[in-house]
């Protein structure tokens, strides 16, 4: 397994990324690439940065200093959605809301239909499309924000744990959906801390401390 992703066209970049809190830094001069067709892991222990480092790869945070580069369109997997428990969106919504890009508002509604059909197949979710997000189990959620992630078909693909709260078999299907995704040519870049996760990356970065270790 490759220590970091790299090749001379990225079609993602982080150059010297620093961020921090109340003027202190909690990642320092993180640089990084991301190739078309590759999973990278982003490991390391809580509090080490990798989800605001996906966050500033994602666009969702600023740097403090240093940038991020970014070629095609990209979507963002969170862990924790802030949707109250009584808001009344099903399944179906949670998935359907993938689609309201640009580029899938102009297909076809019947081909947009099937696409969310197929996005809650993949994850397993299939005979639950009515079921409302609230009613699920903290895995079930986590599938539903990952079929989100999916029937974008963007070409690059951020997650931010997206293995938490599943059981075996689930984090299992998770791994197999990431290559499936990379291999028609999206970048994937999970935080994770799945040891199997990891192992099944092409590629992997390990933070400590706001750095990027070995």
């Amino acid at each position: 397994m490759l220590p970091l992703a790299s090749t001379d066209s990225p079609s993602l970049a982080a150059h010297g990324l620093c961020f921090g809190y109340a003027g202190e830094d909690v990642l320092h001069d993180i640089s990084a690439r991301f190739s078309p067709g590759t999973v990278t892991a982003v490991a390391g222990a809580n509090g080490s940065g990798k989800s605001t480092f996906v966050e500033l790869l994602a666009g969702v945070r600023n740097p403090r200093r240093g940038r991020v580069s970014r070629q095609g369109r990209l979507a963002l997997v969170v862990q924790r959605p802030s949707t109250p428990d009584a808001l009344p969106v099903t399944v179906r919504d949670v998935v359907a809301i993938g689609t309201w890009g640009r580029r899938a508002r102009r297909a076809r509604w019947a081909d947009r239909q099937a696409a969310i059909a197929e996005a809650i197949e993949r994850v397993g979710l299939t005979g639950l499309e009515q079921r409302t997000f609230g009613e699920l189990s903290g895995g079930q959620r986590q599938r539903a924000l990952l079929a989100q992630g999916i029937v974008q078909r963007t070409e690059i693909l951020l997650l931010d744990e997206p293995a938490a709260g599943l059981d075996a078999a689930s984090r299992q299907r998770t791994r197999e959906i990431l290559a499936e995704e990379a291999a028609r040519g999206a970048t994937i870049v999970c935080v994770t801390h799945d040891e199997e996760s990891i192992a099944a990356a092409g590629h992997f970065i390990r933070l400590d401390a706001g750095r990027i270790v070995d």
